[in-house]
């Protein structure tokens, strides 16, 4: 569970790194129809509106189901779990060794300034965390972008070596400029909200507190966890999403003639290129196109991550004490 910030976690980064995973690669199973929701909306450029490919979450559902099978609501799946697991390796290991150094250095310091020290550390684990994991993230995209009934890649394997083949290797990267601008605020919101909720707020109200002979440490529930969590995923989310759907429209470039059956395609050559064509041909708030079933996602993913994460935490703790 997490501490509050007068304890200090007796995990190792090792055992952190386990339960990072661990806690990833569950939410990914969980979680994954969501994901291929939101792309789906993501790289639409027709309006989401009655009459379109895509005109609601429950009509996206109806029509991937009919038209392509139940299952490509898993698409993209093995890439993702890769990205998940390296992704929550190196951003819970790299968190908690950076929380680790400020706390020994200068544990005062680290108590008056917790806040924005949470956020810089949420920030720099994110972003060592994306550019490990960034290519299971393209060919994730590719695989969920492809019409199933029409196929060009055979599989995860397939797809990675068909990219670099006919790309290059610096096409697994393509999008990475806007996912940095992205991932370094998403993560420091989001680890900055999960910490002031569990550890600030939350924490001093009996009723979101359980008390375990570790240490004589009063731990957050694990709906204290979850609540935390939702709402950290929801304000991160939200901040960012822009950022997102361009990532996702320049990690498709190079693939548009196998979208045709999709509608429109875009075709850009870089970050503030995509954002002026997005803005010109479909208004400002297609940068927000996919926001339901992405703050869904967002909502329950980052609720489950960090409650799993913290979990995982304690049970590590109770078999060491």
């Amino acid at each position: 569970m997490v501490y509050l910030i007068q304890n200090e976690s007796k995990l190792s980064i090792s055992q952190s790194a386990v339960a990072g995973g661990l806690a990833s690669a569950v939410t990914r199973a969980i979680a994954q129809p969501l994901d291929v929701l939101k792309i789906r909306f993501q790289l639409q450029l027709e309006p989401i509106q009655e009459g379109s490919k895509y005109s609601s979450i429950t009509q996206a559902v109806k029509s991937i189901v009919k038209d392509e099978g139940v299952l490509t609501l898993w698409s993209g799946h093995v890439p993702a779990q890769f990205l998940s697991i390296s992704y929550g390796i190196a951003q819970f290991s790299t968190f908690e060794k950076l929380t680790q150094i400020y706390r020994n250095i200068d544990s005062e310091f680290y108590r008056n300034y917790k806040h924005s020290i949470n956020f810089s550390n949420g920030a720099i684990a994110a972003s060592i965390a994306t550019l490990i994991s960034f290519p299971f993230d393209t060919v994730r995209t590719r695989l969920i972008a492809e019409q199933k009934t029409n196929k060009v890649y055979k599989g995860f394997i397939n797809a990675f070596t068909n990219i670099v083949k006919t790309e290059g290797s610096a096409a697994l990267f393509k999008g990475l400029a806007p996912t940095l601008a992205q991932i370094a605020p998403h993560a420091g919101i989001q680890f900055t909200v999960y910490k002031l909720f569990t550890e600030s707020i939350l924490s001093g109200l009996e009723f979101f507190q359980r008390r375990k002979n570790i240490g004589s440490v009063i731990e957050s529930t694990l709906i204290a966890n979850l609540l935390a969590g939702g709402i950290a995923g929801l304000i991160s989310k939200t901040a960012i999403y822009p950022f997102d759907v361009v990532k996702k429209r320049l990690q498709i470039q190079g693939f548009q003639q196998h979208r045709e059956f999709f509608g429109r395609q875009m075709y850009c050559n870089g970050t503030l290129h995509c954002l002026k064509l997005t803005i010109t041909n479909e208004g400002f708030l297609a940068l927000y196109k996919g926001y339901g079933p992405s703050i869904l996602k967002a909502i329950f993913v980052s609720a489950l991550h960090f409650a799993v994460y913290d979990e995982i935490k304690y049970f590590i703790l109770r078999i060491q004490s």
